[in-house]
């Protein structure tokens, strides 16, 4: 209950307010706070409390804000005897739910191995990981065959992977663990793609490859449309091959807009590449579906 309002000397209705936790104690805290105002009963006049309160963190029972104080008119604006109402407004914040961080949890798992065990041995280098993880987020790839084929692979704790480098490897690895990709295949367009070029197209081919091999859809979609911004003269026909071989039909267009969808002179340029030569003998079905394409574009 609120005790009845005086006049002070200087003429102003004075009101204090103060908030009080009444609940139970708490692990957390709670945040609170309070904007009271008065209202004249018979005129319903409303007098703002001239300052709003500042969010207060509540933790025991009868914990309290700090004073508030309420000035809300002068003597001449009311009629005695005056019945006043102090309303308050309570806002009660939930706090915010801390950021998802299992990727760095399970990323600091991978750095320190605890719990590893199974080890990859990969172009000289060893990695240490965990076969419940890679078959949970790899479920439908060659994992569970490395895993759980033959006897001697089922008991062995090390495992030789052949045809793949050691650094795409392991970025697979921190992928499968994390979910994160390597930062230099996060580019968003096409001039930022230009900066790193070569080294970008070639990490994002050889983990698309990894990717397919493994089952890995999402990295193997990131790969594809990171290799899409990469596109030019030196890497279209070589794309191109890889998208045929991989199944990856929207990287496959993009590859033939580019070669058959501009000049003449860049056409003739991409056929004169090392990967037109790879393209035409890994791959020659795909280049009837190319030449096609030019002709209807009047550019062969």
């Amino acid at each position: 209950p609120f005790a009845p309002v005086e006049l002070s000397h200087r003429g102003y209705l004075p009101g204090v307010a103060v908030l009080v936790f009444l609940g139970d104690p708490r692990v957390g805290t709670a945040t609170a706070t309070l904007s009271p105002r008065l209202v004249e009963y018979r005129s319903t006049e409303i007098w703002p409390s001239l300052a709003d309160g500042k969010p207060s963190r509540f933790k025991r029972p009868l914990d309290r804000s700090p004073q508030l104080y309420i000035l809300g008119g002068t003597a001449r604006d009311v009629q005695a005897p005056c019945l006043v109402t102090v309303e308050c407004t309570i806002t009660v914040t939930r706090d915010p739910l801390p950021a998802p961080n299992l990727d760095q949890h399970l990323g600091e798992l991978l750095r320190s191995t605890d719990g590893a065990d199974v080890t990859f041995a990969v172009a000289g280098e060893s990695f240490a990981a965990h076969k419940s993880i890679l078959t949970a987020r790899s479920p439908r790839s060659m994992f569970k065959a490395e895993f759980y084929g033959e006897m001697e692979e089922r008991t062995s704790r090390r495992v030789e992977i052949k045809d793949m480098d050691a650094d795409v490897f392991g970025a697979m690895l921190r992928f499968i663990d994390t979910d994160n990709m390597p930062q230099l295949l996060l580019h968003r367009n096409k001039e930022e793609a230009i900066d790193e070029h070569g080294t970008v197209v070639v990490m994002a081919q050889h983990l698309l490859v990894a990717a397919d091999r493994y089952g890995l859809d999402r990295l193997k979609a990131i790969c594809e449309r990171r290799l899409s911004l990469g596109i030019d003269v030196g890497t279209a026909a070589s794309t191109l091959a890889l998208a045929e071989q991989h199944g990856c039909e929207r990287l496959k267009a993009d590859c033939i807009d580019f070669i058959a969808g501009g000049s003449p002179e860049n056409l003739h340029a991409v056929l004169a590449t090392e990967g037109y030569k790879h393209l035409e003998a890994s791959n020659p079905s795909v280049l009837t579906e190319l030449f096609k394409v030019a002709k209807g574009r009047g550019i062969y």
